[in-house]
């Protein structure tokens, strides 16, 4: 686990300026750093740097960059190939001299070429220079476990596992992109390919960035949409078998993240989902695994007796923090240093917290990240499944509510807030992501949009939903809505969420359930033995009650929520009333200055952000008040 950065490019960046980039990222990697500058044809220099958290063979070989024996292929190289030494048992041909999966890159490359990355199994961001073939590829992990940013302008390319290094590169201007804005208010967080800044990216899971002679093309090799739909006609039909398989594909996969070189634990929420991944590492280990838990002192908040009950029952050796709201409180002003571009899942904070737990004792740690997603585990899937069932009548309401006379009077105003929903969704490519029509209101009234001018057409806001559903080629919303979060939220935010907190106390998370195998075995199973008479993740929690009695995890979930409107109507609410003033606002020339600063100062009188809605507003201006924050941490 590392961080990585570097550049392809005609102007001149000195080692120093590269390292400076690169030390931003320490906390990524406090063992070991390294950078190199290498010469490319066409009068461009190729610059690589590493930040080091040693977890397999933590000798000096290890370091990075990393050359093969003929010094043809250079890499630095951040996540972990868990089928590593298989892949070396393929290679035996190569002269290897250490014993880490890094150099299994480069020798699988030189074997295979770029079609390599199709047998890592992992989690990883890699750049790899060719000094024969002169380019250079960028390269993700399928699901998006680890980050890849690069910065392409004038047929210059600067990459790195977080926005700091670029932020640092000599040159880099920092645009800020106001077409994400609105969907980035509404969503909390921003979505690859888009960053916060302009002619900067995330390289998108699961694809490769090739450059060449000042040139770049990308390309998928691992796609969810095309995966899922050569797997579905290959589906599993007999329920024990795919329990079985199941079953069997998490073991392996909890065997090979149980690899490393230094203490290992897991997360223990009490959930399925964590407790099925601790008790199959329990059944590998010889020894209890250490377990970490948060407990909130408020009874509706805490799941930490029952995480406890699941660690006794398991026998693991178990750690939990029980914490209070000014513990919380205080990770705020750390929000931005870490999460380098806007991100407002208030989740992180509790994620920042049990990361910090774990570190105390352990640099690796399993989760049980991606469960929800690939087995159906929201209860948003649960409400489109019903949307669904009512989107017929939902047309006819709509058609009646449109007719001229009924229009004028406003009619469609004047529905129950629930059918009003249900009519309103008539956006093909949204069908799925349905939502309170205020809140899209708001988050595109708040932001100003240039007409012309400098930014011309680019200025054009991206739309808040994401408008691509039919690429998925599904009738059943519950399935559409599944392979949409996998593309979306997982990871923009969920795996940004974990990477960056773990990250923050350089800890690695690793997350079995995001094997390559298991997604993939996923998709061969019927959706029935997914989501069963409305039991969702129902297959996943049947194998869990293998190893776990049924009256330890069935009941509601808890969930976690931080306290936003208390936050920012009480000790924030000086600091959101200076982000929302009037004379800020016209300063800074972002948002629509009055429409912000009477929105958010009703919301601080009222609790709602309009006169005797009802509505609060309080997410809306959470993901205001994270944005400002990291407005003046970066650019004031």
């Amino acid at each position: 686990m590392c961080g990585i950065c570097g550049y392809i490019s005609k102007k001149r960046i000195t080692i120093n300026q590269l390292i400076d980039m690169n030390d931003t990222m320490y906390h990524r990697g406090p063992d070991d750093s390294g950078a190199e500058v290498y010469e490319m044809t066409g009068g461009r220099r190729v610059g690589f740097a590493q930040r080091r958290l040693s977890i397999l063979d933590l000798s000096a070989l290890g370091h990075q960059p990393m050359h093969s024996a003929d010094q043809r292929i250079s890499v630095v190289y951040n996540g972990e190939i868990y089928n590593y030494r298989e892949l070396r048992e393929e290679l035996a041909d190569y002269p290897f001299r250490s014993n880490c999966d890094t150099e299994v890159i480069i020798a699988a490359y030189l074997k295979w070429g770029i079609q390599c990355v199709e047998r890592f199994n992992g989690m990883f961001a890699i750049a790899l220079f060719d000094r024969q073939t002169q380019e250079v590829y960028l390269i993700r992990d399928r699901i998006g476990k680890k980050p890849l940013y690069y910065w392409y302008e004038d047929g210059n390319l600067v990459f790195a596992s977080e926005l700091k290094p670029i932020m640092k590169c000599p040159g880099f201007t920092g645009e800020i992109d106001r077409r994400v804005l609105s969907r980035y208010l509404f969503q909390q967080y921003i979505n690859a390919p888009e960053t916060i800044y302009r002619n900067v990216y995330k390289l998108e899971a699961g694809a490769i960035l090739r450059f060449t002679e000042g040139k770049i093309n990308t390309w998928k090799y691992w796609d969810v949409s095309e995966v899922y739909r050569e797997a579905v006609g290959n589906q599993i039909k007999d329920y024990g078998e795919a329990k079985a398989s199941l079953k069997e594909a998490l073991q392996k996969s909890v065997r090979a993240r149980m690899i490393a070189d230094v203490p290992l634990g897991s997360f223990l929420s009490g959930g399925y989902d964590s407790s099925l991944v601790t008790a199959i590492a329990q059944e590998c280990s010889d020894s209890p695994v250490k377990t970490f838990s948060i407990g909130f002192h408020e009874e509706k908040y805490n799941e930490a007796k029952y995480a406890k009950a699941v660690a006794d029952y398991l026998g693991t050796n178990h750690t939990e923090l029980y914490i209070d709201e000014q513990d919380m409180f205080d990770l705020v002003e750390s929000i931005p240093v870490y999460y380098d571009e806007p991100f407002a899942d208030s989740s992180q904070i509790a994620t920042m917290m049990v990361s910090k737990l774990a570190k105390e004792h352990v640099t690796v740690a399993l989760s049980g990240d991606g469960g929800d997603e690939f087995f159906c585990g929201y209860n948003i899937y649960q409400n489109v499944a019903q949307a669904q069932k009512l989107d017929a009548l939902g047309a006819m309401v709509y058609g009646v509510c449109h007719l001229p006379i009924l229009k004028q009077m406003h009619m469609a105003d004047r529905l129950p807030f629930k059918v009003r929903i249900i009519a309103g969704n008539r956006e093909r490519e949204s069908k799925t992501q349905f939502g309170a029509g205020n809140y899209l209101v708001r988050a595109k009234a708040m932001v100003k949009v240039p007409q012309g001018g400098k930014y011309g057409q680019r200025e054009e806001a991206l739309p808040i939903h994401y408008l691509f559903e039919s690429r998925y080629n599904v009738k059943d919303w519950q399935i559409r809505r599944m392979l949409l979060d996998m593309d979306t939220y997982l990871p923009g935010d969920i795996l940004c969420k974990v990477d960056r907190a773990s990250m923050k106390y350089s800890l690695e998370a690793r997350c079995p359930i995001l094997d390559t195998d298991v997604m993939e075995l996923s998709y061969r199973i019927p959706h029935a033995f997914k989501y069963a008479d409305g039991d969702k993740k129902h297959i996943l929690k049947d194998i869990a009650y293998d190893y776990i009695p049924k009256e330890l995890l069935e009941r509601p979930k808890v969930g976690f929520g931080v306290p936003l409107d208390k936050w920012l109507r009480g000790p924030l609410k000086e600091q959101l009333l200076d982000y929302s003033g009037y004379d800020y606002l016209k300063r800074q020339d972002i948002f629509d200055a009055k429409y912000v600063s009477d929105m958010i100062g009703q919301y601080v009188r009222t609790g709602d952000a309009g006169p005797a809605t009802g509505a609060n507003y309080s997410k809306l201006t959470w993901s205001f008040f994270v944005f400002q924050q990291w407005y003046q941490t970066y650019h004031e």
